[in-house]
């Protein structure tokens, strides 16, 4: 029994705790990387490192002296190899981990103003995906889009069903690009969006759903696709596989989830305008009042 007690007095101590924790949150963060890599190159790259470290112990063994001289040589150019060629999934990771985490599904418009615009957009997607006409819709959150706005032409416009079927039309000299929705509005169309670097695309994605997934891998942006080919609307966020086949019920779901905040959530817009409102009705009642004193006098005459 008095490895039992010594094991639980181990245990006990601070410093047992501290490793615990220590090694917790290493393979925490070791899990969440191997997540964000799965699906990417990232995991080809690993295994190339991994072939070049193998080589250099495998070569300081056999005494190989040339080859090991080299490797060594490559080996102090690592990190910054490493920053270079992960790059896409670095910006990601520290994405997830970062500021995004604090400001998923902040919006400066309201409520109501997000619902009306989603509604428009479903109006206008399932049109379009009846008429098997392509397009391709990105919602900006909190990742600025301003790159991507330069690559097309500026509209900023207020969202409607008949735009965005005019955008998207075949015989429209914007109907090949993208259409970036910003608080509300339709900032810009006819936009080039980075493509994906996954290597193993499903064959049945094409180019505008590579965009798609390219968008949601570099930004957190929505990423709305009608397919030209077969008319099926589909999703892409957060860097995760299509979300494909969607009806127009499920679509507006899906955008209700990503884009509007949360419940009870006072946007700047939204004081905005109640503010707005309240300055409008306080002028509204002395005019109102004086309009009636005017009146009854007129009457009296």
């Amino acid at each position: 029994m008095s490895w039992v007690q010594s094991v639980v007095a181990t245990f006990r101590s601070t410093s047992a705790l501290t490793e615990i924790l220590d090694i917790s949150v290493v393979a925490y963060l070791i899990y969440r990387l191997l997540l964000l890599a799965r699906g990417t190159r990232a995991l080809q790259i690993l295994g190339g490192i991994g072939t070049l470290l193998f080589a250099l112990v495998v070569s300081e063994r056999l005494q190989l002296t040339t080859l090991n001289w080299i490797l060594r040589q490559i080996v102090p150019l690592g990190p910054v190899a490493i920053v270079i060629l992960f790059y896409p999934e670095l910006r990601h990771a520290l994405e997830e981990f970062g500021p995004r985490l604090w400001s998923r599904g902040f919006s400066i418009i309201n409520r109501e103003d997000v619902r009306a615009m989603i509604d428009s957009v479903v109006t206008a997607v399932k049109g379009m995906s009846e008429q098997r006409v392509g397009a391709l819709i990105v919602f900006e959150r909190s990742t600025g889009l301003n790159d991507v706005v330069a690559t097309g032409t500026t509209i900023n416009a207020a969202i409607s069903p008949e735009l965005l079927e005019t955008i998207f039309h075949k015989g429209s000299a914007l109907h090949d690009g993208a259409a970036i929705i910003r608080n509300g509005r339709v900032a810009a169309a006819g936009c080039i969006l980075p493509m994906t670097d996954r290597p193993k695309s499903d064959p049945t994605v094409h180019t505008r759903h590579k965009a798609a997934l390219g968008m949601s891998e570099n930004s957190d942006a929505v990423v709305v696709v009608v397919s030209e080919e077969t008319g099926t609307v589909s999703i892409a966020v957060d860097s995760k596989p299509l979300m494909r086949h969607l009806t127009p019920d499920r679509l507006r779901d899906q955008l209700l989830r990503h884009l509007q905040p949360p419940e009870g959530s006072g946007t700047l817009t939204a004081m905005r305008t109640r503010t707005q409102r309240g300055l409008e009705r306080q002028r509204a009642e002395p005019d109102a009042a004086g309009r009636t004193t005017r009146t009854e006098s007129v009457t009296k005459h």
